[in-house]
This record gives C-alpha cells, structure tokens and sequence, in this order.
C-alpha cells in the first residue's frame, strides 16, 4: 500500500451508509462483478466498511490444502480452536499428497487456499514448474524450522558436514542422490544453496529428486538417497528411526527465512475479498497462539493425529519447542527455532523474501531471464489486503516491505539488486 493510500481521506460519496448501497446496487446493475467494484472502492474506504463488519464473508467455507508438516499447525488451529467461527468462516483443511497436487488444486479452484511453498506460488505465477496462473502470498505462515538430513552412510564416512561431504564426493566418484519437495520450491532452493556453499553443483555433481515430504524417511531407509531437505518433523523422524543425522538447520543456512506461505489464487482473492480476510484473520489469530510456548505441547497433541501429520508426538514436539538433536552427538536449545509470528515479523509478506525467489530460480536456470523482480513481488504478495487485516487483528506491520538477511555463505541478501544478486554466485546454471 503506498504512502498516499494509506493516508487518501473517504470520498463524500462513498461515507454514508445510504450512498454506499445506493453505489453497490448501481455497479451491480452495470454488470460488475464483485472484484471489479471492490477495485473501483478506495483502499482506505474498504478497510474502514470492512472494520465497521458490513462486509460479510462471500463464502461461508473454506477448504485449504496441506502437507503433513509440523507448519501446517496455523491452518490446523485455526479450525481445531475455533478461530475460524470467530470471523464467520469455517476453514475445512484438506490432506493433500504432494506439492504437486497443492499445485494442480489451487490452479483449478479445487482448493480455495493452501499452506505451501513460497517458491511454488512464484513457480506458477512465472509459468515454471507447472501451469501458469496469477498467484496471491496472502500472508507467511512460519520461519524456520527445516532441516538438511543425511545417511548415516554417509556419517560412517566422515561426511558430517558440507565440507566434508565435498572431500567425500571429490575422493569417492558415484551417483550420490539428494532430495527435496518441489523443482521450485523452499528445499530445493536451501539444499542447492547449501550444496553450493561449499562447491558442489546441484546441477552436475550430484543427482537430485524430488520426494514428497512424507515419503522421505521411507526412501532414506531402503538406500534411495544420500540426503535430503524437508520439512519437520521429518528431519527429526530420521533421527528417531537412527537412520540419518541432521547436518545443517534452515535457519542456521539463512535465520528466519521465509518458509510455508498461506497462498491462492489471484482469482479467489478478487472474487472472494471479504473471505480472504476472515481466512487470513483467523490463521493471524492462530499463528499468536501457537507462538505461546505454554500451548505448544497442545499443538503438538493435535498435528500428531493422523488427520494431520501422523507422526508420534515426541518426534514433533522436540523441535517445535526448539530442543535439538542432530543425531550425531550434539544437543542445543536453538533460540531460532520454527516461529509462527513473532510480533507478527514472521506473517508480513516482506517483498524481497518473494524476490529472493526468483533470483534462485533464475540462478539455477528455472527463468531464462531476468524478470521485473520487484514488480513480480508486488503484484503476488498481498501487501494492502494484509495491512487491513493486520489492523483489525491489531498485529504489528514492519515498517519497510524490504529486509536484509545475510546468508550461511556470508553473502547479504537486501532486495535492492536482485539481477545482480541472482548472477553473482560463482555456482550457477
């Protein structure tokens, strides 16, 4: 939202009560639809007619996809708890079996909204790694919290770090396979950054697949792969089975780092608006309750089931209160661990967490070319819709769209030259 919007006085017009109605039904006899009157409507108008609760939800239910991940817990409570009663809504979460079927779901209207990967919305809305359609980031549902795990095959070598799996990979010549979830998603961007990081081409030194997140303990177990980036519990799982070890935490390769998003389409947002609000007020609402540490154990209890995660509960709430294990001797109370909120740092879709994206995509030959990077972020992430539901559910609102971040490699990432940014690591397609 920008500086004059924000501050842009209601029209005459549009103040009473009487006009407004009489401007509604007169838009709707000129054969505009929902969107269109919505886009005619000052901003500033429509969060203030929005605050006042004279717009009601267009759609009273909800369904929004998920993958069984310890970050799906927002959308979970949110229905669990009853949140989603409060703004007049009932969110229906939707187990979903891949990233891909989010994917193809939220592309056709079978799911309203989802939790899912950063990358993949930016991936659809760029037409790379599936269909092409105008995408919405609505708002971030958590940071941190991943991790890089690899074989104890490979620990029995040595290789219990990035460094060291480098000397292993140069001294002993195979196929070494690594993992991720989705081609333009969150993991695969961290596991090819951090395979970087220490002079290993994603690309040409070693194999890569994609698994989804469920399925990646399973196929560690019977030798499918040397490693793999996922999602937790699964990291945490693998430790548990004693079949892997965790060599790096996300945050640790970038801390706080943008993960799972609340995402939909460009067309849901424009023909749904008040929906998409109460939706995004009653995951808010959620997200601050599970931030609380006295509620975690009781979060943990009711993603376990196996509607959600189907995972033992001890596995999930280890890390979810931020007691790590990496399985290989170490343990660490992680002050980084996987947060919901965070004064509400974590929800703001930052505009250069988007870009950041795309500037991997680019690196690693997904885009051809450079695109108008700003200009992509602004247009998916959600900006003006969320400063209005972040003032209703009094959530504090960073005060730039752009953060900087300084990654494992030292590398400073600001937002401010993404071309430059995106060309100048020395590994790269």
């Amino acid at each position: 939202m920008s500086d004059e919007s924000k501050t842009r006085p209601m029209t005459e017009s549009a103040t009473p009560c009487a006009s407004r109605r009489d401007f509604l039904k007169t838009s709707l006899a000129a054969g505009l639809g929902a969107a269109g009157i919505l886009g005619m409507v000052p901003a500033g108008v429509r969060s203030a007619a929005w605050a006042a609760g004279s717009d009601a939800p267009e759609k009273p239910e909800v369904k929004i996809g998920f993958i069984p991940l310890t970050d799906c817990a927002s959308v979970v409570v949110a229905s669990e708890l009853g949140f989603d009663k409060k703004y007049g809504i009932k969110i229906t979460p939707s187990k979903e079996a891949s990233w891909a079927a989010v994917r193809d779901k939220l592309v056709n209207g079978e799911l309203d909204a989802a939790h899912v990967l950063y990358g993949l919305i930016y991936g659809v809305q760029l037409g790379i790694g599936g269909p092409k359609k105008d995408m919405a980031v609505l708002m971030g549902l958590n940071h941190n919290g991943q991790a890089i795990t690899l074989s104890n095959q490979l620990k029995d070598k040595g290789a219990t770090d990035g460094a060291k799996l480098k000397a292993l990979i140069d001294k002993e010549k195979r196929e070494y396979t690594f993992a991720q979830t989705f081609p333009t998603g969150t993991h695969a961007m961290e596991i090819y950054y951090w395979l970087a990081t220490y002079g290993i081409n994603p690309m040409t030194d070693v194999k890569t697949i994609v698994v989804p997140p469920p399925q990646m303990v399973a196929n560690m177990r019977v030798g499918n792969m040397d490693g793999f980036c996922v999602g937790e519990p699964w990291g945490a799982r693998a430790i548990y089975d004693k079949i892997g070890f965790t060599a790096v935490t996300t945050q640790d390769l970038w801390k706080d780092h943008p993960e799972k998003v609340l995402g939909t389409s460009l067309e849901f947002v424009q023909k749904y608006p008040n929906t998409t609000r109460a939706m995004m007020a009653a995951v808010l609402e959620a997200s601050k309750f599970i931030d609380a540490t006295a509620n975690r154990a009781k979060v943990a209890q009711i993603i376990s089931s196996k509607s959600y995660v189907n995972a033992p509960e001890e596995v999930i709430l280890g890390r979810f209160l931020g007691n790590y294990d990496n399985g290989n001797g170490k343990t660490w109370k992680d002050p980084n661990y996987m947060k919901f909120y965070n004064d509400g740092y974590v929800n703001f879709p930052h505009l250069s967490d988007g870009m950041w994206f795309l500037t991997q995509h680019r690196r690693w030959g997904l885009l051809k070319e450079d695109p108008d990077y700003l200009a992509v972020a602004k247009q998916v992430n959600q900006i003006e819709i969320y400063k209005q539901v972040a003032a209703q559910v009094k959530v504090h609102v960073p005060a730039s769209p752009m953060r900087t971040s300084k990654l494992i490699d030292g590398v400073v990432w600001d937002g401010k030259d993404p071309k430059a940014y995106a060309n100048g690591f020395k590994i790269k397609v």
